[in-house]
């Protein structure tokens, strides 16, 4: 803080402690000559106050040195005193006077010396404080030379961010094309599942027709045999003549046993067919297996591939991997080689020896 602006500090708080402007601008007076050592002028004082006309700091100023010069001459009356003890003691009295004022004078030009000091003292701290000022600007600058560096670098990255959004979407297209594809290979691997399965029913339908047939065969002929025993009984007595007609009776029934047996081979080799169709169907379905899991480990890469771009992606990216995994059913384990039934054939019964009781009889066709 320099002179003036203490001078003017201490005017402001003369403001509120005096009544009239005479006093103001004699208190003015004062301060200036008496605590700074300033000769006051009508035209400093006005600067300094501003109220009032100029002639006031003018009248006040005339005051202030009248009443300087009366206080300043000692004067010593009293009736008992000679005058030239008066004069002595007036003389005295001023020297101490002048004395005192030479010793405020004094005290001022020390009082003088440290504002001095500290005016220069505020100029280095006003010189330091301009030179962190520009020590501050300067940081500023570089500041805003890295604010720029960093908006290059923000519009770089987001360039590089488009070409990886763009690259995504294309990625995201080839995954629903690779969807689109599995979905296809899921229907064709469905629509062979249900080919097989209805070859298969057919064979088991054809192999249970086979079986039904056979077995009503094997009934039939038990009933023959069972008449034919009934009949040897009343066919006693013409047994000479039955022999032949039951050895006749004997071929054709093993005639008729090799014809469904023949049968049965017919239908053992269409079965047969049909498990060799069902292994081409099965190698078919492998074939598509396989390619599905040629697809898997190419839909992999490609979601390897995505999750190497930046953290905003790899959310979406995990997300897109979840579904295409969820999307990839399991294998499913190939079906069981259907088993040939095992076509218990009963053995007929060998026809009594020559010669035994009961001959049997020929049946009627």
């Amino acid at each position: 803080m320099n002179v003036e602006t203490e001078i003017r500090e201490a005017i402001d708080a003369l403001r509120d402690t005096t009544a009239t402007t005479q006093d103001l601008y004699r208190e003015t007076c004062a301060l200036l000559f008496f605590r700074y050592g300033i000769t006051p002028t009508a035209n400093k004082l006005y600067q300094l106050v501003r109220k009032g006309s100029m002639s006031a700091p003018a009248e006040a100023l005339a005051r202030f040195w009248e009443e300087l010069r009366e206080k300043s001459r000692v004067r010593i009356e009293h009736p008992d005193l000679p005058d030239t003890l008066k004069m002595a003691a007036g003389e005295l009295v001023g020297r101490l006077w002048n004395e005192a004022q030479a010793a405020a004078h004094e005290n001022l030009n020390a009082f003088r010396e440290e504002a001095d000091a500290r005016v220069t003292a505020a100029d280095a701290e006003t010189q330091r404080a301009e030179q962190d000022a520009q020590a501050a600007n300067e940081e500023l600058e570089y500041l805003q030379e890295a604010l720029d560096r960093a908006s290059e670098r923000i519009l770089s990255l987001e360039r590089v961010l488009a070409a990886e959004r763009a690259e995504k979407e294309v990625l995201a297209g080839q995954l629903s094309a690779a969807r689109r594809q599995h979905q296809a290979l899921e229907g064709e691997l469905s629509a062979a599942r249900k080919d097989f399965a209805s070859e298969l029913e057919k064979q088991r339908d054809a192999l249970r027709w086979a079986e039904d047939r056979h077995e009503a065969a094997e009934k039939r002929a038990l009933l023959e045999i069972d008449r034919e025993r009934t009949t040897t009984a009343k066919a006693q007595k013409q047994l000479a003549q039955v022999r032949q007609s039951n050895a006749d009776l004997a071929q054709r029934q093993r005639d008729e046993l090799r014809a469904l047996q023949q049968e049965l081979g017919d239908v053992r080799q269409s079965l047969g067919a049909a498990e060799g169709s069902l292994i081409k169907m099965r190698e078919g379905a492998e074939q598509h297996l396989a390619q599905m899991n040629v697809m898997r480990e190419q839909l992999s890469q490609r979601t390897t591939e995505a999750a190497l771009l930046q953290r905003e992606l790899e959310l979406r990216d995990e997300k897109i991997k979840a579904m295409a995994q969820q999307m990839l059913p399991a294998r499913e384990p190939s079906d069981a080689q259907p088993s040939t039934p095992k076509t218990k054939l009963r053995r007929r019964k060998s026809s009594p020896p020559d010669g035994a009781a009961g001959a049997v009889a020929p049946k009627a066709r």
